[in-house]
């Protein structure tokens, strides 16, 4: 004879989990936001106060109409000494890159990382209805994985 369990019928709770996955959760939203007309020294100069790579340029009504890096800006620091020129004078219109790759704020990091991959980019501008509200970095995909890593993936 089998042994009877008399706590009775069990009741199986399955908990869902439901990670924010979205790009959304995980960009930056704060972002250091440079112009066209500004100086490419001044923007160096911010990149070592604010211990950043690079930005989204916007104009005067907060479009976005590029973005510029430190790569950029070796091109400055390079053609200054090839033609033994100073770098205050030049603007980051000159040096920024204007066609800009963006994503959409609701995309998983999964898509996103995938738009990393096959790009190589080190932040994309996150948009929301033409309007740039925030930036994701590849840092900020893999923070994401780990905080994800330990729940099933969907």
């Amino acid at each position: 004879m089998g042994i009877k369990s008399f706590q009775g019928v069990r009741k199986i709770f399955k908990k869902k989990f439901e990670a924010p996955i979205l790009v959304a959760d995980y960009m930056t939203t704060k972002l250091i936001t440079f112009s066209p007309d500004e100086s490419i020294l001044a923007v160096m100069e911010k990149f070592a106060k604010h211990h950043i790579s690079g930005g989204p340029v916007l104009d005067n009504n907060g479009f976005l109409v590029g973005i510029i890096s430190e790569a950029d800006c070796m091109k400055q620091i390079s053609e200054s000494r090839y033609f033994n020129q100073p770098i205050l004078d030049k603007s980051v219109e000159k040096f920024m890159t204007k066609t800009v790759e963006t994503i959409p704020h609701d995309i998983s990091i999964f898509d996103a990382a995938g738009i990393f991959a096959q790009h190589n980019r080190r932040r994309l501008p996150v948009m929301k209805s033409g309007i740039l509200v925030g930036q994701i970095s590849r840092k900020d995909i893999v923070i994401a994985a780990l905080k994800l890593s330990g729940h099933n993936w969907k």
